[in-house]
């Protein structure tokens, strides 16, 4: 089956498209994506993922068409960030 594997860091972003086994499950897709080899700093027991932007499990079985997130922690520096006025 057809499906896609998202990541963003700070500097790019990667979109792959590839055919996983049927009945695979999201970090078996993540896996054969070769993902976690080119960004070594994923920390699939940290991070979140999710598929079409909704937040889901690692052993979630996976349809045809569907676009796997995985999710990097964003930090913010509250002394850096402006206040906004409402």
């Amino acid at each position: 089956m057809n499906v896609g594997v998202a990541y963003a860091d700070k500097f790019k972003q990667t979109w792959l498209k590839l055919e996983v086994p049927d009945a695979s499950t999201v970090l078996e897709a993540i896996e054969h994506s070769g993902m976690l080899t080119q960004y070594p700093e994923i920390n699939l027991s940290v991070q979140k993922v999710g598929i079409f932007g909704k937040v889901t499990k690692l052993d979630v079985k996976i349809n045809e068409g569907d676009r796997i997130e995985i999710y990097r922690n964003i930090t913010a520096d509250p002394e850096l960030i402006e206040r906004r006025d409402e």
